[in-house]
C-alpha cells in the first residue's frame, strides 16, 4: 500500500463557512477513492484565514513566519491538492490568490490539483474555469478536468450523496485520485539536502521578496 499525502487548502473568510465544507467533502471523497485504488491517504487542511496576516508579511517582506514556512512546505511536498475558495466579483479571492503569490513559482509543477468553488448564485458557475484553471495552469500544476463548483442552493441536499452536487464531488474525486495514484509518491525533504538549505529549496529570488522590481 502506497501512503499519499494530500494538502487541502481553503480560503473561506467566515468560521464556519460553506468553502470549508466543500473542501472537506472534496477531500473526503479524494481519500475514499484513494483507498479503492490500495493508496492510504493523510490529509492536510488549511484555512488560509488564520495565516491572513502571515502572507500579507510574506507579500511585504519576502520572508515567510514559521507557521505560513510550514504551510508552504506542506503544500510544495503533498502528492496533491485541494484547493478551494469562495468566488468575490466574478473570481477567486484575494486572499486565495494571496496565498499563490507567495508559493515559489515551481512549487505546484505537475501537482495533481482538484479545483473547488463556492458563491451565492450559480450565475458563479463558469468562474473555475475562466480565472482559477488557468491560474494553476500557469503554475505548470495538473488540474483535474473536473472542477467542482457549489451554489447556496446545491447544500440543501448536501447529504445526499445522488445529489448533483454529490455526483460532481465523486467525479472529480475519482479523476484525482487516478492523478495522484498515476504518480511516484512524494518523499519528504531531506533537510541536509544541500538544495534544500535555503528555504526548503525555495530560490534566492523568492527569499529575497519574490520578483525583481516589484
Amino acid at each position: 500500500m502506497t501512503s499519499r499525502r494530500i494538502a487541502v487548502i481553503s480560503a473561506g473568510l467566515s468560521s464556519p463557512s460553506s468553502t470549508r465544507l466543500l473542501a472537506d467533502r472534496l477531500a473526503m471523497a479524494a481519500v475514499r477513492e484513494l483507498g479503492g485504488r490500495g493508496d492510504e491517504a493523510v490529509t492536510d487542511v488549511f484555512e488560509l484565514r488564520d495565516h491572513a496576516h502571515a502572507i500579507t508579511d510574506n507579500l511585504l517582506t519576502g520572508f515567510a513566519p514559521p507557521n505560513l514556512e510550514t504551510m508552504i512546505n506542506a503544500v510544495a511536498s503533498a502528492d496533491g491538492l485541494i484547493a478551494v475558495t469562495p468566488i468575490f466579483s466574478t473570481s477567486y479571492s484575494g486572499l486565495f490568490k494571496s496565498f499563490i503569490d507567495v508559493l515559489d513559482p515551481d512549487a505546484l509543477t505537475g501537482m495533481p490539483v482538484l479545483l473547488g468553488a463556492n458563491a451565492g448564485t450559480a450565475r458563479h458557475s463558469l468562474a473555475i474555469d475562466y480565472a482559477i484553471r488557468p491560474l494553476f495552469t500557469y503554475l505548470h500544476a495538473a488540474p483535474v478536468p473536473t472542477g467542482v463548483f457549489a451554489a447556496s442552493s446545491d447544500w440543501g441536499g448536501a447529504g445526499d450523496q445522488v445529489s448533483p452536487l454529490g455526483e460532481r464531488i465523486d467525479r472529480a474525486a475519482r479523476e484525482f485520485a487516478a492523478a495522484v495514484a498515476g504518480r511516484p509518491a512524494a518523499s519528504a525533504s531531506d533537510p541536509f539536502d544541500p538544495a534544500n538549505f535555503l528555504g526548503e529549496g525555495r530560490s534566492f529570488g523568492h527569499l529575497l521578496g519574490g520578483l525583481a522590481g516589484e
